[in-house]
Formats: structure tokens, sequence, C-alpha cells
């Protein structure tokens, strides 16, 4: 089974937190796309909603939203993910992966849309030591 490194941001704080997803949660990932919107139960967060906005696979290479399937390819890119030009008109053959989310991810950016309840900053807070 795989599993996830999950960047959850938070676009009212402007945090980011790491989840980790394993077993039937990251299962639950696998086969929808960059911009799909995920009920936030699925990771322990009761009453999010959560979109998924892109990710990279095991050797870093970038998902792009508007390649279909889960496969890399070479594409000759000029703007956007995975291509950066320092020249007007450069072009380069980059690597770049499908939107589609598969076992060889290894993080998953996302961002909260809806939020819950219970504040994002509860569910990650650290318990307090006990003094001795």
């Amino acid at each position: 089974m795989a599993d996830f490194k999950i960047i959850l941001s938070e676009p009212e704080t402007g945090r980011s937190y790491k989840v980790d997803a394993t077993g039937p949660a990251a299962g639950a990932l696998i086969g929808k796309r960059i911009g799909d919107e995920i009920d936030g139960g699925i990771l322990g967060f009761a009453g999010y909603t959560i979109q998924i906005t892109g990710g990279t696979d095991k050797t870093g290479i970038p998902a792009r939203r508007d390649l279909p399937g889960p496969a890399r390819r070479r594409l000759l890119l000029s703007e956007g993910v995975g291509f950066h030009a320092t020249m007007d008109g450069e072009r380069r053959r980059k690597s770049v992966r499908g939107s589609e989310i598969s076992a060889d991810f290894v993080q998953i950016n996302a961002a909260v849309k809806q939020s819950g309840a219970k504040p994002l900053a509860e569910y990650f807070s650290q318990p307090e030591a006990a003094a001795e």
C-alpha cells in the first residue's frame, strides 16, 4: 500500500501542516485528480473539505493539472508547473507527471476549502509534557 505525506495549507491563517496518510487514508486518495475535493474525514479532520492542489513523485517530479493520467511524460514547456523560464521565449523539455494520483506519488499538496467546527491548530497542537 502507498504512503503519502500530505502538506495541508490553511489559507485563512497562512499556515501549513504535514499529515502522514497510510493504509485506508492513502488508498482513498489513489485515483483522485488535482483539483478534486475530498472529505476531510478520510484524514481525520471531521467537517473539513480539502482540495488537492498538486504533488510530486518519488524522484521529485511535479504533477501538472492539465496533463491527464498518472504517467510521467517529457513535455516541451514554456511556462507553468515544472519549468520557469529565465529568458523570453525560452522552452525546455522537462519531465512532468499527470494529474491522477498513483502509488508513485510521495507528497500531495492540498488546501482547506471548507473548515470544520474544530480549528486545524487543535489537531496539531503538541500535548504539554507533565511537570515532574
